[in-house]
């Protein structure tokens, strides 16, 4: 989780005088330290189109018999999760009996570690729905029942389809779904149980799930503030055991370990991990919000102080000391970073 590669520079507080290293960005999607800037960015942009319908976070969750095929088909599994999905909430809200409305909603793929914090992973993909299909009236939630069996459907369907034309990879404990009638067996179990579909509105309103979202858009996996230690070979980091009420608690594995299981994280190179459908498509945002709205008579809301990008100016952070503004005095090289962290002890990374 070191930048020390990389170049940065020196920063010093404006009030008390202290001084620290800070690492440029590596500007890498998977990095737990970067990515801050184009997180803001990201949410501003989504904030200032949210306009005045109902929302519902909706979570997709693959069953636990497809982690192992989700590994070593990455790309292929993912991207179907994305369009069955999709073509689900689409699909379920164009039908009369359920919305009978056309919805825009974004997309953002993770994967979801279960409680124990063990080496499984279960795939599931987030939604924020909007519904702006101006009817008369409107369930007040999604029947999560009918998304669960045509999801199921539309992702068995593209399991057969990929299976089919070859496109999936079965390997190890797997090489048995080589075979045709094992496969079709495979598939069948798949078939006799139900799958897990949230779909509530949030608590918070929109602008709480764009906030939750967030925190996965931009970083993976764990944040270099529960990384306690390292030594021996062995990493200590903190996490949250939420079957005992969110207590916080430690755990120390194999750095080999470690390393698997943020790999579990990495998505492929150039996978789309954020996705828009519907009304708030790459094609129809543009026309079509503001057309939402005319219709709703809504006066668009300028961004607030807090969702605007704030330019680069020489205050970098705050210091760790005093609270003062840490200006950047000189840029360093990897080399003079490498020399200069020799020198103060207290080397902090602040990137």
């Amino acid at each position: 989780m070191s930048h020390s590669s990389a170049r940065g520079h020196l920063d010093q507080c404006s009030r008390c005088g202290h001084r620290a290293i800070s690492f440029f960005s590596c500007r890498n999607r998977h990095c737990p330290k970067c990515q801050t800037n184009a997180r803001n960015k990201w949410l501003a942009a989504r904030s200032d189109e949210l306009i005045g319908v109902s929302y519902f976070h909706v979570v997709f969750t693959l069953p636990h018999e497809l982690s192992a095929l989700a590994i070593q088909n990455k790309r292929a599994i993912y991207d179907l999760l994305f369009r069955a999905s999709a073509a689900t909430l689409l699909e379920v809200a164009a039908d009369p009996k359920h919305l009978g409305a056309e919805i825009g909603f974004l997309s953002d793929k993770t994967c979801k570690r279960i409680p124990t914090c063990t080496a499984s992973f279960q795939p599931a993909v987030f939604r924020q729905t909007a519904r702006a299909g101006f009817i008369r009236s409107t369930p007040s939630c999604w029947p999560v029942k009918v998304l669960s069996r045509v999801f199921r459907g539309k992702f068995v369907a593209g399991l057969k389809c990929l299976y089919r034309r070859k496109k999936l990879g079965v390997h190890g404990n797997l090489i048995h779904l080589s075979q045709s009638r094992s496969f079709r067996a495979f598939l069948r179990k798949l078939f006799r149980q139900d799958w897990v579909v949230y779909a509530k509105p949030p608590f918070g309103g929109p602008e709480y799930v764009l906030q939750y979202l967030a925190r996965y858009t931009h970083r993976v996996a764990i944040s270099n503030h529960r990384l306690l230690a390292l030594a021996d070979g062995k990493v200590t980091f903190r996490w949250k055991d939420h079957a005992h009420g969110n207590k916080k608690r430690k755990m120390t594995i194999t750095t080999d370990e470690f390393l698997r299981r943020f790999l579990l994280h990495v998505l492929p190179r150039g996978f789309v991990r954020i996705r828009y459908f519907g009304f708030l498509s790459a094609r129809w945002r543009r026309e079509f919000v503001p057309v939402c709205r005319q219709l709703l008579a809504e006066v668009h809301r300028p961004r607030s102080r807090s969702q605007t990008v704030t330019q680069p100016s020489l205050a970098t952070w705050p210091c760790p000391c005093c609270g003062g503004a840490m200006l950047i005095i000189e840029k360093l090289t990897a080399e003079q970073i490498r020399l200069r962290s020799q020198e103060w002890k207290n080397l902090i990374d602040s990137s």
